[in-house]
């Protein structure tokens, strides 16, 4: 078995001013993942200098020829006589690109690229198969094996130039989108620490403001001064609700949202939530009916945090609702998923808005009827707590006006 050498550009030049001024230090070219305009040609051909090709034929003239080929146009040529001999080199060279012949002695070219791709998985190099052989069938077999393109034989030089610039500026691009996406997900993390943190030394001092001016408030002040007293309460309670989804919302997207699921009934955990919205309710003389418990469906749930999405449905209910209404809740008792729905009588949601409903700060065109604060986050939390147990929430405009916004949890026990 020969030993696989590398041969070096033919004619080795400095990158050019473009590509320095990209600020890259290899031969990948600029470290920003997009530029700002689309690449020339001979751009291009200067970014990818330098790869590695690996070029696998049991027949020494094919491999020169092709090594030429590839240096006349920057590449850097890496030799391997069989499948064999490629498969033990290529976690030392780690081509970005490979030329596989597919009729060689021992394993064939089709074996390789298969050990290849179940080996090295997503991270194995684009196979070109090099063959004479290229009927429909052949082609198929090449492609089922994991290869991506084919170049027939014999060599035609800018062909095989055209199809390997082609395969490695695609990879260049996912692999620069891949850095976009670390970088991304780097920089949502980053902020979604920063949100916690403020929020979370935000939240102390906001609760004493609100729980002074609730004192406060239950004093005998002259009508002024109680005036006041009640725009530094709703003010604060405003902030703190604020704070308080602000923190929910980085404690889900960091994946740090933990359940403890329990068998919990529908009925039970509406009628302690109605209870309490109730007297919200009173205040614009509307009120929360409930349906007989009979029926009424169990699931796998965390109580805790469902209570927080019961308790935004049926507050959201209020607020949109005019005073003096009616807002009914319903179960749904159906095979294989469990939940109940909140039925307001509000405007309902224009279409053109739906795809803003559940987003974290999507704020509709629709105003509270009552002067109610609304800080956009709570459908959205909603959202992660019911997708967090594996269910679904939607939201539909009823016939008769107002909308039904239900919600579905898988029927026990979780898959």
């Amino acid at each position: 078995m020969s030993s696989v050498t590398r041969q070096g550009p033919a004619t080795a030049r400095p990158p050019t001013s473009k590509a320095r001024a990209c600020g890259g230090d290899t031969a990948y070219g600029s470290t920003h993942p997009f530029p700002d305009k689309v690449l020339s040609s001979r751009a291009i051909s200067e970014q990818l200098r330098g790869r590695r090709v690996l070029v696998v034929d049991d027949d020494r003239v094919n491999r020169r020829i092709l090594s030429g080929i590839l240096q006349s146009a920057g590449y850097v040529p890496v030799d391997a006589a069989s499948g064999e001999e490629a498969l033990e080199h290529y976690d030392k060279t780690r081509p970005h690109l490979v030329l596989l012949d597919v009729e060689m002695a021992g394993i064939d070219g089709f074996a390789t690229c298969r050990t290849l791709k179940s080996t090295f998985g997503d991270a194995s190099a684009p196979v070109i198969f090099i063959t004479a052989r290229n009927s429909p069938e052949d082609v198929a077999e090449g492609l089922e094996a994991g290869g991506s393109d084919y170049l027939p034989k014999p060599f035609r030089p800018r062909e095989v130039l055209a199809r390997i610039k082609s395969h490695l500026h695609n990879q260049f691009l996912a692999d620069q989108q891949k850095q976009l996406v670390a970088q991304l997900s780097a920089a949502n993390a980053a902020k979604n620490k920063f949100v916690g943190m403020a929020a979370h030394d935000l939240r102390n001092p906001l609760a004493s403001i609100r729980g002074l001016s609730e004192f406060l408030r239950d004093s005998n002040l002259p009508a002024d001064q109680r005036e006041l007293v009640e725009l530094i309460y709703g003010a604060s309670q405003s902030m703190l609700d604020l704070v308080n989804e602000l923190l929910d919302v980085a404690t889900i997207e960091a994946g740090e949202l933990r359940l403890d699921p329990q068998p919990c009934n529908f009925a039970d955990l509406l009628r302690g939530c109605a209870f309490l919205q109730n007297i919200q309710a009173a205040k614009k003389r509307s009120r929360i009916t409930l349906p007989d418990d009979t029926g009424a469906p169990t699931a796998l749930m965390d109580v805790a945090k469902m209570r927080q999405v019961v308790d935004n449905l049926l507050s959201n209910a209020i607020k949109y609702s005019p005073p003096g209404s009616e807002i009914t809740v319903a179960y749904h008792p159906e095979a294989g998923s469990a939940g109940f729905a909140v039925r307001d009588q509000g405007p309902g949601i224009p279409d053109h808005e739906r795809d803003r409903l559940f987003r974290d700060f999507g704020r509709l065109s629709a105003k509270p009827t009552g002067g109610e604060s609304s800080t956009g986050l709570g459908l959205a939390i909603c959202r992660k707590i019911v997708d967090a147990h594996r269910g679904t929430i939607t939201a539909e405009n009823l016939p008769a006006g107002g909308c039904e916004f239900s919600v579905r949890l898988p029927a026990l026990p979780w898959p």
